[in-house]
C-alpha cells in the first residue's frame, strides 16, 4: 500500500511538469482505466492515473475560470467582496475580490486588484468598482519568478486596476483587519510591520531592505508564516505539557501525552486561523496533525506513513500547490530530517543534532533551490542556528501573547514592545551577516545535471560508511559549477529580456558582455534589480564590459543604478547624458565609434543636433559573420531622417523596433532602408501608451517582416552570426502559459 501512496503522490506531482494538460476525453478515460487495473493488483499504476486525473481536472477548472480573452484590457463596472488583508505599499492599495459580478459578463471567482492612490480598503467590505481587467500574465524570462504560475496557484483568474469605485457595504466582521490596525498602532520599537507579518501573515509592512536581509540570510521562513511557525508554537505547547509531566506538576487524572497532542494541535490551528489559514498554513496543520496522531497511536508504523499521507492530503486538497516553491522546500526539508535522524547510529547531543540538522538541510536543499531558480543563502546554516531559537523562544511567544492581551493595554503593549525590541536586535545581526555574505544566484544548469546533483545530495545525506557516499561531492558540485555554453568566435548571443514597458538587451560574445539598456524603474519597482540582474547572473556573467544606455528615460535607464551597484561595469556609455541618474557615471555616446570583440563589430550613432529625450538615443549596430542587428532605443522620425541623411549604414537583418513601435517612429523610408528580416518589439502588455501602434504594425506586416513581440513571446534570444531564427521563452511549453 505504501507503494500505491507513493504512486498517487507522483501522479499528483507530475502536473507541475506537464507542457499541456491532457485533453478532456483522456481525463475521462484515465479513471476508468485505473478502476479496471485495481482487480489485477496493479495498484501503483492505478493510483498514479487517479492522481494525474484529479490534478488535471483541478488545473483545467482553474484555467477555465480565467478572464475571457475578449475582456482583456477592457474596463468594466463590477461588484465584489474584499477578502484577505488589503495592503497599502507606496500609495498602491492591493487586495483581492471574491464573488465579483458584472451585468455584462461572468467574472472569475477571484480577482487581484490594484488601486493607485486609493482610499483605505478593509477586509469584508463590498465595493462597486470600475476596473481595467487583464488576463493573468507576467514577465517570462529564463530562470525568473513565474508570476503567471503564482497567480494560477492561488486560483486568481484576473488582475485589474481600479479607475473609480464606491463603497457599498462596510465590513460586518473584520477581526483580523482590526487586530492588524491595533498591532500597527502600538509602539513595537519600530518593528510593527514585522510583528504583523509574524502574527497575521501580512508581510506588506516589511520594507524591501528587510526582504533583502531575510533572503540573503535564508531566514524568510522565520518572518513569513509557514510550517516553521506552526511547528514552533505546537512544539512549545507540547514541550510545556511534557515538562510539567516530567516535573510531576501535570494533573494525574489527565494523561499527559493525549493532552500534549490535543493542546499542540489546538494551538497550531488557532494560530492558523489568526494567520488567515492560507495554503502554507493548511499544509503545516495537516502535517502536524498527522505527526501528532502518529506520536499518539501509530509509532509502530514508522515515519514514512505520516509523511506520505500528509503529502497526498495536501496535494488532493489543492493540486496546484505543486506550482509553489514553498511546497517543495517544506516537504523536502522534512524528508531530509527523516533521513538524517532515521538513519543515524548512536546518540547525538542536542547541540550536535541541531547543528547537523541545519548543515544537512542546507546541503540537501541546495539543488532544489537552484532548480526552483531561488537564491542560495551562504550564511543560512550558521544564521539559523541562533535565529530559529531566537524567534521561537523570545519573539513568537511575546508577539502572540502580546496580541492576545491587547485588551489589557499596558500588559499587551509591553509584551509587543519586547517582541519588537527582540526582532530589531535579530535584524541587526542578520543585516551584518547579509553584508558579509549576500545570497548567491547560481548560473543556469542544463536539465541533465539536475538528476545527478540530486543523487549527489542524497548520497551525502546517507550515514557515514556507505561505500558510494564520497561520490556525492563531485555530483553535487555539478549544479554549482555547471558546464557553460561556449559562444563561437564571430557570433553574438542577443537576448531581448521581457521587462514590460521598457527595454533591456543582453549581448554576449565569446569573451565579452554588453548590456543595451537596463529596464524600467518606477518608484520601488526596479526591473533592473528584479529581472535584468538575475538574468545576467543566470547566464554565468560576473561583470559587464560595457553598458549602453540609449537615453535617460526611466523605462530604459531606470534599472542601471541597481545593476552597476551589484556588478562591476567597466564602462557606461549613453545618449541624453545630462538627464541620467546622478549615481551613474556615463560617457557621452559618440557618432561613429567602432570596436571589435571576438571578431564581432560594434558601431554607435547619435544625432548630435537632437534635443534631449528620445531623439538623443544612442543607436548601436552589431555585425557578426555578416548578420546585422540594429538597436535604436527610442529614436523618432526626425532622428531616422538624420541617420539617412548622414549616410549611416542602416542595413540590418534584425531591427529593435524604435520607441516600442510608437507612431512617432518606424517611418516607411527608414524601414525600407533597413530592410530587416524581422523586428523585435519590447513593450508591456496592455500598456497605457498603446504601443505598438496599429499603423506601425500594419506597416511591418505590409513589408513582410517577422514580428517578435515580448508581450506575447517573453524573452527573445537570437544567435547573431548563424542566420537562424529566434527562440522565445514562451516557446517552452507550460500548461499555465497562454
Amino acid at each position: 500500500m505504501r507503494t500505491g501512496m507513493l504512486a498517487l503522490a507522483m501522479g499528483l506531482l507530475v502536473l507541475r511538469f506537464l507542457p499541456v494538460l491532457p485533453p478532456v476525453w483522456l481525463m475521462l478515460i484515465m479513471p476508468v482505466v485505473a478502476l479496471m487495473l485495481l482487480p489485477f493488483r496493479t495498484f501503483p499504476m492505478a493510483f498514479f492515473l487517479l492522481g494525474l486525473t484529479w490534478a488535471s481536472v483541478s488545473a483545467k477548472s482553474a484555467l477555465d475560470d480565467r478572464l475571457p480573452e475578449k475582456l482583456d484590457g477592457q474596463t468594466l463596472w463590477l461588484e465584489g467582496k474584499v477578502v484577505g488583508l488589503p495592503n497599502n505599499v507606496d500609495g498602491v492599495v492591493r487586495f483581492q475580490l471574491e464573488d465579483a459580478v458584472s451585468r455584462r459578463t461572468l467574472l472569475p471567482g477571484r480577482i487581484r486588484i490594484a488601486w493607485y492612490a486609493g482610499p483605505e480598503v478593509r477586509s469584508g467590505e463590498r465595493w462597486r468598482l470600475a476596473v481595467k481587467l487583464k488576463r493573468p500574465g507576467g514577465l517570462a524570462n529564463p530562470g525568473a519568478f513565474d508570476y503567471e504560475a503564482w497567480l494560477l496557484a492561488q486560483r486568481i483568474g484576473a488582475t485589474g486596476t481600479v479607475v473609480d469605485g464606491t463603497l457599498l457595504k462596510p465590513a460586518v466582521s473584520a477581526w483580523r483587519d482590526d487586530i492588524r490596525q491595533r498591532l500597527l498602532s502600538v509602539d513595537a520599537y519600530g518593528r510593527e510591520g514585522g510583528l504583523t507579518a509574524l502574527v497575521l501573515g501580512d508581510d506588506s509592512g516589511l520594507s524591501p531592505a528587510d526582504w533583502q536581509i531575510l533572503q540573503d540570510t535564508g531566514t524568510v521562513h522565520l518572518l513569513v508564516i509557514s510550517g516553521t511557525h506552526v511547528g514552533l508554537l505546537a512544539g512549545l505547547l507540547y514541550g510545556l505539557v511534557a515538562g510539567l509531566a516530567r516535573w510531576g506538576l501535570w494533573p494525574r487524572v489527565l494523561p499527559w501525552l493525549p493532552s500534549a497532542c490535543v493542546l499542540a494541535f489546538s494551538g497550531a490551528l488557532a494560530y492558523g486561523f489568526l494567520a488567515g489559514i492560507e495554503v502554507p498554513v493548511q499544509r503545516a496543520c495537516v502535517m502536524l496533525g498527522l505527526v501528532l496522531l502518529w506520536r499518539l497511536r501509530f509509532r509502530h508504523l514508522g515515519v514514512v506513513w505520516p509523511f506520505l499521507i500528509a503529502v497526498n492530503m495536501v496535494l488532493i486538497a489543492e493540486p496546484l500547490i505543486s506550482l509553489r516553491p514553498g511546497f517543495w522546500l517544506s516537504f523536502v526539508a522534512v524528508a531530509i530530517l527523516m533521513l538524517i535522524f532515521g538513519g543515524r547510529l548512536g546518540a547525538w547531543s542536542w547541540l550536535q543534532s541541531w547543528s547537523r540538522a541545519q548543515w544537512l538541510i542546507a546541503l540537501g536543499l541546495l539543488p532544489v533551490l537552484l532548480a526552483l531558480n531561488l537564491p542560495v543563502s551562504l550564511s543560512g546554516p550558521l544564521v539559523n542556528l541562533f535565529a530559529v531559537p531566537w524567534v521561537s523562544i523570545f519573539i513568537l511567544p511575546l508577539a502572540l501573547f502580546g496580541t492576545l492581551l491587547l485588551g489589557i493595554a499596558p500588559i499587551g503593549e509591553s509584551l509587543l514592545w519586547l517582541a519588537g525590541f527582540s526582532m530589531d536586535g535579530l535584524f541587526r545581526c542578520l543585516a551584518w551577516m547579509a553584508d558579509a555574505a549576500p545570497a548567491w544566484t547560481g548560473p543556469a544548469v542544463p536539465s541533465w545535471v539536475w538528476p545527478l546533483s540530486l543523487l549527489g545530495a542524497s548520497l551525502l545525506l546517507l550515514p557515514k560508511g556507505i561505500a558510494l557516499r564520497p561520490l556525492g561531492w563531485p555530483l553535487l558540485l555539478l549544479c554549482i559549477f555547471p558546464p557553460q555554453k561556449s559562444i563561437p568566435v564571430g557570433q553574438v548571443e542577443a537576448m531581448q529580456l521581457d521587462v514590460g514597458q521598457g527595454l533591456a538587451i543582453l549581448l554576449r560574445t565569446r569573451e565579452h558582455t554588453l548590456l543595451y539598456d537596463a529596464g524600467p524603474r518606477f518608484g520601488e519597482f526596479d526591473i533592473g534589480e528584479r529581472v535584468v540582474l538575475p538574468a545576467i547572473r543566470r547566464a554565468g556573467i560576473s561583470h559587464l564590459d560595457l553598458m549602453v544606455l540609449s537615453h535617460a528615460d526611466a523605462d530604459h535607464a531606470g534599472g542601471a543604478p541597481a545593476i552597476q551597484q551589484a556588478l562591476p561595469v567597466t564602462r557606461v556609455l549613453g545618449g541624453d547624458v545630462g538627464r541620467m541618474p546622478l549615481e551613474l557615471s556615463v560617457e557621452s555616446c559618440r557618432n561613429g565609434e567602432t570596436w571589435t570583440w571576438d571578431e564581432v563589430k560594434f558601431t554607435t550613432w547619435i544625432w548630435e543636433q537632437a534635443a534631449e529625450g528620445n531623439q538623443a538615443s544612442c543607436v548601436l549596430a552589431v555585425q557578426a559573420n555578416g548578420e546585422r542587428l540594429l538597436l535604436t532605443g527610442d529614436i523618432d522620425v526626425p532622428a531616422e531622417r538624420a541617420m539617412l541623411a548622414q549616410g549611416f549604414d542602416l542595413r540590418a537583418d534584425w531591427l529593435q523596433s524604435p520607441h516600442h513601435g510608437s507612431r512617432s517612429s518606424s517611418s516607411q523610408l527608414f524601414l525600407r532602408a533597413v530592410a530587416p528580416r524581422g523586428v523585435l518589439i519590447s513593450r508591456g502588455r496592455n500598456n497605457a501608451f498603446g504601443h505598438p501602434h496599429p499603423l506601425v504594425m500594419s506597416r511591418y506586416r505590409f513589408l513582410g517582416y517577422e514580428i517578435h513581440d515580448s508581450a506575447e513571446l517573453g524573452a527573445i534570444t537570437l544567435q547573431l552570426g548563424t542566420f537562424a531564427g529566434v527562440e522565445a521563452e514562451r516557446g517552452i511549453r507550460r500548461f499555465w502559459r497562454e
